[in-house]
């Protein structure tokens, strides 16, 4: 018999076997989820293959559909230039008088846009097109050129630059309300330029034309003074040395100056950045090139007559190189066609300093001599010279510290370029060459003086007058006396002078040698008195017979030298101070020895002017007589 079960484990046995029953439904549901999942996939496989192609199809027509637009919109684009070209064909064949020039200018624009569009597309098939728009182009760039032409004329009246220079008046230019149109005229020009069929080749047709208008009117104008320095440079050879201010140059750089800055004035308004420039230089190409040349003439003429119109090439330096820095200050184009236009002027100039001395040391020793010592017109010429030469400081500073302190004094050092001296500032080195040049004008004549004057008394005379005119005309010009007051330069030029008058004195040594006796100290067993009373009979009565006729021969040949000397002396032309120095100088040496001699020997006469022709006093009167 089976025992009763706990009534617990019977619940729970229950509980457990409808978990197995659950469990058992479970997996058959998940089985059946499975075939489900399989029966999907295999399904979505099926549509996936049926929908692809009609999914691929779908964007071709898509990307098809978006360059069909593009296509439209550039087919849109192509036919606005074509549009273009009927629409602004009538406007520009027509000319900007027909429409205004604003409309005119912007029609060319709207063709110019569209000339670039149609270069953009690079289709061969628009190759004709771009034909017809340059033609186009180029048609309506050349009546805006026949334009700007016509409107440049119209304001170059000829004028005369000589009435606005005296007066101060700006010279004449363009009015405002006329620049106001060539601007834009001029900058639609240059773009039709770039855009069009002249393209890559770099040239603005309206600078062309303003520098082929403006140019001759400048250089017309510019003629007459042109012509009025080459005349004015052509003098007699009695005028003397170049006279500053005297050539036309002056006013011919001025007039110059005045038609650049006008014109600068214009080209600013009218062009733009770097054409600014360009079209200076090609307007002034033809002026720049007629003043160049005027500058050579020049040149040569001062050449050929260097001792009397270096001056003039000193004074074109100052103006030119003035000029230049004023206009450098404005605009930089020009600056460098001035200084090559100076350049030949300018070595001349540097040439001319040791030209100058080489041609004053010929003249001085080719120059004919006046037989009674007088001076020759040399002296004054180059005093005079050297006395203009002062004039000229501005551009004789920069000459002489290029060639250096003294390279002057040779041709050699001045043909190629002399190392800088800095050391003396430009006024020591103009002291030092009106020094050489003064040096070399003396010691040349003073070697022509000595070879020609046999007589050292003319020779005297001679060298003393050289001395007196250099003298006076350092004196009568405050300039010259500012270069040469320096204590080593009086020193230089008064060596000049003692030496004339020690020439001059030599030639009484003769006579002065009559008035010299021998003492013999050992006969009187006593050194003679050299100061104090001189007891004249004492002395004539202890001398011996042969004594007293050698000084009665002194006395008379001391008579017939002084005599002749006087007479010579009045004959010989001298400078009013040549003569009161030299009678002074004379008198100082002559007199102490007369009356010394005099004193001595005055007994061996006794009174009765056999032998003494002058007593101290008559001959002190007659000395005084020369000066």
């Amino acid at each position: 018999m089976v025992a009763p079960r706990n009534t617990a484990y019977a619940e729970e046995s229950a509980e457990v076997e409808v978990l197995y029953a659950n469990l058992e439904k479970l997996n058959r549901l998940t089985k059946k989820i499975q075939g489900s999942l399989v029966r999907l996939e295999t399904g979505g496989k099926v549509v996936k293959e049926a929908i692809g192609p009609i999914y691929s199809n779908t964007q071709s027509l898509q990307i098809t559909n978006t360059n069909i637009d593009k296509v439209n919109d550039a087919i849109d684009r192509l036919r606005q230039p074509l549009d273009a070209k009927s629409r602004e064909e009538g406007i520009l064949r027509a000319g900007p008088q027909s429409c205004g020039l604003s409309h005119y200018l912007s029609a060319m624009k709207r063709v110019e846009k569209a000339l670039v569009d149609l270069n953009t597309t690079n289709l061969r098939s628009n190759q004709k097109a771009i034909a017809d728009f340059n033609s186009l182009l180029n048609t309506g760039s050349g009546k805006l050129q026949e334009m700007l032409r016509s409107e440049l004329k119209q304001h170059i009246v000829p004028m005369e630059p000589l009435h606005y220079l005296t007066k101060e008046l700006p010279f004449p230019s363009i009015p405002e309300d006329t620049l106001s149109q060539l601007s834009p005229l001029c900058s639609a020009i240059r773009s039709a330029s770039v855009h069009g069929p002249q393209r890559g080749k770099g040239d603005n047709p309206a600078l062309k034309i303003y520098a082929e208008v403006r140019g001759p009117y400048i250089t017309s104008g510019l003629h007459n003074l042109s012509l009025a320095s080459l005349n004015t440079v052509k003098r007699r050879p009695t005028d003397g040395p170049y006279k500053q201010g005297t050539n036309g140059i002056g006013i011919y750089s001025n007039a110059l100056e005045a038609f650049i800055v006008t014109e600068h004035g214009i080209i600013v308004q009218v062009f733009t950045g770097d054409q600014q420039g360009l079209a200076l230089q090609a307007t002034f190409l033809s002026a720049m090139g007629e003043y160049s040349k005027t500058l050579r003439e020049l040149n040569h003429y001062i050449k050929a007559n260097l001792m009397t119109d270096c001056f003039l090439a000193f004074e074109i330096i100052e103006i030119v190189t003035a000029m230049s820095y004023r206009i450098d200050s404005k605009t930089a184009e020009l600056k460098s066609l001035l200084i090559e236009a100076l350049r030949p002027v300018r070595e001349t100039a540097k040439s001319s300093l040791s030209e100058l001395i080489e041609e004053t040391k010929r003249k001085a020793g080719s120059i004919p001599l006046p037989p009674d010592g007088g001076p020759v017109s040399l002296v004054e010429e180059v005093m005079s010279s050297l006395a203009t030469l002062t004039g000229y400081s501005g551009p004789l500073a920069s000459i002489l510290t290029s060639v250096g302190d003294g390279n002057w004094r040779s041709k050699s050092s001045t043909a190629g370029t002399a190392p800088l001296d800095v050391g003396p500032d430009s006024g020591t080195l103009l002291s030092h060459f009106i020094l050489d040049m003064i040096e070399a004008l003396m010691t040349s004549l003073e070697a022509r003086g000595r070879a020609f004057h046999r007589s050292k008394a003319i020779l005297g005379v001679f060298l003393s007058n050289i001395f007196c005119v250099v003298d006076r005309s350092i004196r009568q010009s405050p300039e010259l006396a500012r270069y040469l007051g320096a204590p080593d330069s009086i020193a230089r030029i008064d060596t000049f002078r003692k030496r004339a008058t020690s020439t001059y004195l030599d030639a009484w040594k003769e006579t002065s040698q009559f008035l010299l006796d021998v003492q013999y100290t050992s006969r009187s067993g006593a050194r003679p008195n050299s100061g104090g009373m001189v007891d004249s009979s004492v002395i004539v009565k202890n001398l011996s017979s042969k004594d007293r006729d050698q000084i009665k021969d002194k006395f008379k040949s001391f008579n017939a030298s002084f005599d002749d000397m006087v007479s010579r002396h009045k004959t010989l032309h001298m400078e009013r101070e040549v003569r009161s120095v030299l009678g002074r100088e004379l008198q100082a040496v002559l007199e102490p020895l007369y009356a010394r001699f005099y004193d001595r020997y005055v007994e061996i006469d006794k009174g009765r002017g056999k032998y003494i022709k002058y007593d101290k006093a008559n001959l002190s009167v007659q000395l005084a007589q020369l000066s």
